[in-house]
């Protein structure tokens, strides 16, 4: 089937985080349940939440999400646009899967245009072995000083041809106006693409907003293909990108325990692969706490996690403008674990270097030194799925328990205590550090407490005792999907969708 044939629905939103992401992750699942060959596709996405994909390359974490629902393995071509965003220099730019340069806002407009032809080489692959492309777009088509060099949104529906579905979160109000006000702004040719809209996280009585459906019709000529209930669970999948975190001041399970482990994560400004907490945050027995800007460490916690960073120098300086790192080192006086993932892990040693102006200005800074090693910036980015174990004795961990997860990073890390090294990842590469006292370790491993083995052991050396249960992390995502599947198709009218997205043809 010619590409231009395929089936195909785009989702545009009036706004960022009105639910694109998730809705067409259970459009996804709910598809493919159906027997159709579903694939997910968005042509430019920014987020520092990144995932590896199973060709080699890297996409939004979102888009890796969305091919789980569909029950394929990610590619590049599902995202061939990513733009991670950067202190001092912009972004960086990601197309299919490899890093192309870094550019100021300005910069990445005039280069747009030269994109959308690599944009629609991946539909194309992306949609020749589909029955099903559902598109996301980002942010909102209404950004019309902008809709030129657009191919997020309109620009690419009226390159692929693709009918597009708005959606409005009425949570944050003004719904009607959002699109109806969207409708207005768009020029005539872009509404051409334009046929229909979903509201979405909707509270309360759906009866109430039944006379809205009529003036929004009124005003636009636009059909609704449903109102999505709230859905009370969107916590149980990984969310896209530092919205999420903005939002959360602190984790706290609804089944709380008398005395639960306590975990404080600094919100640092370029923080990213946060995914890495979802699993810490699922256990019944974990207290995951956001520390924002302001804000100080608790003195009562079990273990400081310094997450990833696209930015590491910028981050480390701001950790230290916001004087965490007094509060750091003082819970390891205290007796306390600290543990770094990649950023973090490169934070935690005595300095980190970058002599080429690779992640912003060209420098140096020291780092907390609770690690005895340094890192230097430079080289090819590392980007690969590995699986492996950790292979020394970490408190009661013991030995050989297996792990696995992806690398996503770029800078060397040496120094004596990565002769103390913890993991063993395929192809016999090892990684890590840890020191003397072994409360302080560090590793380049994203996804390491998504391994259910090592997270229940770790958990319990935190807690100094056995520990009953503990979450099936992997298998609660793909509940969780299910359960979003079930709920979009109670909400929404897919045979609709599916007759729209045929139209195409």
């Amino acid at each position: 089937m010619s590409s231009r044939a395929t089936p195909a629905l785009m989702v545009q939103g009036t706004g960022s985080d009105v639910g694109k992401s998730l809705l067409v992750a259970g459009l996804c699942r709910a598809f493919a349940r159906r027997g159709l060959r579903v694939r997910p596709f968005k042509p430019q996405n920014m987020s520092n939440n990144a995932a590896v994909t199973d060709d080699g390359g890297e996409i939004g974490r979102a888009q890796a999400l969305q091919a789980r629902a569909c029950g394929v393995p990610t590619s590049v071509h599902m995202n061939p646009v990513l733009l991670k965003p950067q202190s001092d220099i912009g972004a960086q730019v990601v197309v299919q899967g490899k890093v192309l340069t870094s550019a100021m806002a300005r910069d990445y407009y005039r280069l747009k245009r030269d994109l959308l032809p690599r944009v629609i080489e991946s539909f194309d692959q992306i949609a020749a072995d589909a029955d099903l492309v559902l598109v996301e777009g980002a942010g909102s088509p209404a950004e019309v000083n902008l809709r030129a060099a657009d191919i997020a949104n309109m620009g690419f529906a009226e390159a692929a041809e693709i009918p597009v579905i708005l959606v409005g979160d009425i949570d944050r109000g003004g719904v009607i106006a959002s699109i109806v006000g969207t409708h207005v702004l768009l020029s005539e040719s872009d509404r051409n693409w334009l046929r229909g809209y979903i509201i979405n996280k909707f509270r309360g009585d759906v009866s109430l907003f039944e006379p809205a459906l009529q003036i929004i019709r009124d005003h636009t000529g636009l059909e609704s293909y449903g109102i999505v209930t709230y859905w009370p669970c969107a916590h149980r999948l990984p969310a896209e990108d530092g919205v999420a975190l903005e939002k959360a001041g602190r984790y706290v399970r609804a089944d709380t325990v008398e005395d639960p482990i306590r975990i404080a994560v600094p919100h640092l400004p370029r923080i990213a692969n946060f995914d890495d907490l979802d699993p810490l945050a699922a256990e019944p027995d974990v207290e995951l706490l956001i520390i924002k800007p302001g804000e100080i460490f608790p003195a009562d916690i079990d273990l400081v996690l310094l997450p990833g960073s696209k930015s590491t120098l910028a981050d480390l300086r701001f950790l230290k403008e916001q004087g965490w790192d007094i509060d750091i080192l003082a819970h390891h006086r205290r007796g306390g674990h600290v543990i770094g993932i990649c950023g973090g892990y490169q934070m935690l040693g005595r300095a980190v270097h970058d002599p080429n102006g690779v992640e912003g200005a060209a420098g140096s800074e020291p780092g907390l030194a609770l690690l005895d090693v340094e890192t230097t910036m430079g080289g090819d980015k590392t980007l690969r799925q590995t699986t492996g174990s950790a292979t020394t004795s970490v408190g009661a961990m013991g030995v050989d328990i297996a792990v696995n997860g992806y690398e996503i990073h770029m800078g060397e890390t040496t120094g004596p205590d990565r002769q103390r090294s913890w993991l063993v990842l395929g192809q016999g590469i090892v990684d890590g550090a840890q020191s003397i006292d072994g409360r302080v370790m560090g590793c380049y491993l994203h996804g390491l407490f998504g391994s259910d083995a090592f997270r229940a052991a770790y958990l319990a050396e935190l807690r100094g005792q056995a520990r009953d249960g503990g979450a099936d992390f992997e298998a609660g995502i793909d509940a969780a999907l299910d359960e979003l599947a079930d709920h979009v198709e109670n909400c929404l009218d897919l045979d609709g969708l599916w007759a729209l997205a045929q139209s195409r043809s």
